[in-house]
């Protein structure tokens, strides 16, 4: 596959950072795109954004407004994430970001963001990062400068449309999966936020609550088990058990796929999860993840795995660990219980705040016949969860082999 050297400024029509500096909170209007909210397989993950007033977005897209197309990237910290800003995109840029606005001309936006997962740019990306006391970064003063190889435009087009059926797969699943926890969140709050739940016609309330529900401290009906405390000696990049650790709990809730570690030493019996386990996170790495009091329910992880010291795992004295996930996530009690966090850089939870929260708990029967519902979305999830994995891995196979010319397009 004959290719031609360039610049990168010879490519694109501009390249931008964002401001170096954080707006005020607001609890609506346009996105501000940070790190945290493009994934490592390269999406724009919108469930912890965090937004601007309307009002105060002029000031904040003054070096650039972001549009469809436009690829964005990290300069800074977390490095080699990058994301292509959708159609009707509604923000602005994040500190320690920056995007491409590529001259479709000699680059497609498409391909370009593919090959900046080839082995070709991340090694142009090593070779220029600059190593700081706390955080790395790219220097974005050298950035145009910075060497690519490409084909012409109708190889880029052919490799681009390759590996885009497998990120439609993905992108197609993840709307499927969306629509499925929105759909449990709209069933559990109509039974038990509304009250109308089968049978509530005649059904009396008592004290404030239904009669047969009980209001309990969350330490009543659910027991703690921590998770493993490990050293990095510990840790394998393939070898060892499976460890499900603080990056497989989403910020808000719910389970990242694919974040597992690797652990080789020692684990307790009670320390392994199983399919369906519940589980809190109890640490924030950062605040800005807010992970802390926030749930997740195990997948099918089609192997045996354990929990790390940052998670503990919230068994039920009686009844589904789908309906107590459902109870803290979508009733509002993780949000509760996440304000008695504390900690100046590191935010720690203690387990025992779940004694001081009380939960209004429905009878049994009325929890069996909300998971029966939620136990198929769930299960439907995995099966779409597995499937993202499965494409994920085929188009990491064959982009190297693309972008090398090893496998003609």
């Amino acid at each position: 596959m004959k290719k031609q050297k360039y610049k990168m400024q010879e490519i694109y029509e501009g390249l931008y950072d964002g401001p170096h500096a954080t707006p005020p909170v607001s609890d609506s209007g346009a996105v501000f795109l940070g790190i945290s909210n493009i994934t490592p397989d390269g999406h724009i993950d919108y469930s912890d954004i965090r937004y601007i007033n309307e009002i105060d977005l002029p000031k904040w897209t003054k070096r650039v407004t972001p549009k469809g197309g436009d690829i964005v990237f990290s300069y800074e910290a977390t490095l080699n994430l990058y994301a292509i800003i959708p159609e009707g995109f509604w923000g602005c840029l994040g500190r320690r970001m920056a995007l491409i606005r590529p001259d479709e001309s000699k680059a497609l936006g498409r391909y370009l963001y593919y090959y900046f997962y080839s082995d070709e740019w991340r090694a142009t990306i090593a070779e220029n990062t600059i190593a700081g006391s706390t955080v790395d970064r790219i220097p974005i003063a050298k950035f145009p400068e910075f060497p690519i190889t490409l084909p012409d435009l109708s190889v880029q087009k052919k490799i681009a449309d390759t590996l885009s059926v497998y990120d439609d797969l993905i992108e197609n699943n993840k709307k499927q999966i969306k629509l499925l926890e929105e759909a449990a969140q709209r069933l559990y709050k109509e039974w038990f936020v509304n009250l109308r739940f089968p049978g509530y016609e005649t059904t009396s309330i008592i004290d404030g609550i239904p009669a047969g529900w009980k209001k309990e401290p969350l330490g009543k009906v659910l027991q703690v088990v921590r998770g493993r405390s490990y050293s990095s000696k510990e840790l394998s990049e393939k070898e060892g058990l499976l460890m499900v650790n603080l990056s497989n709990i989403r910020p808000y809730g719910g389970y990242n796929r694919d974040q597992e570690k690797h652990y080789t030493g020692k684990v307790n019996e009670n320390q392994f999860v199983e399919t369906h386990d519940l589980l809190m996170g109890v640490t924030d790495m950062t605040q800005e993840r807010r992970t802390v009091g926030r749930v997740a329910i195990v997948p099918n992880l089609h192997t045996k795995a354990m929990i790390s010291m940052d998670l503990i795992k919230l068994v039920p004295v009686e009844g589904s660990p789908l309906f107590y996930y459902s109870l803290l996530n979508y009733g509002g009690y993780s949000e509760v219980i996440s304000r008695f966090a504390n900690g100046t850089n590191v935010l720690h939870l203690r387990p025992d705040v779940l004694d001081i929260v009380d939960a209004v708990i429905p009878d049994i029967g009325l929890q069996r016949r909300f998971v029966e519902f939620f136990e198929n979305i769930q299960n439907r999830v995995d099966t779409l969860q597995d499937e993202i994995i499965i494409a994920a891995e085929a188009r990491d196979r064959l982009l190297p082999k693309l972008m090398s010319g090893e496998l003609e397009k």
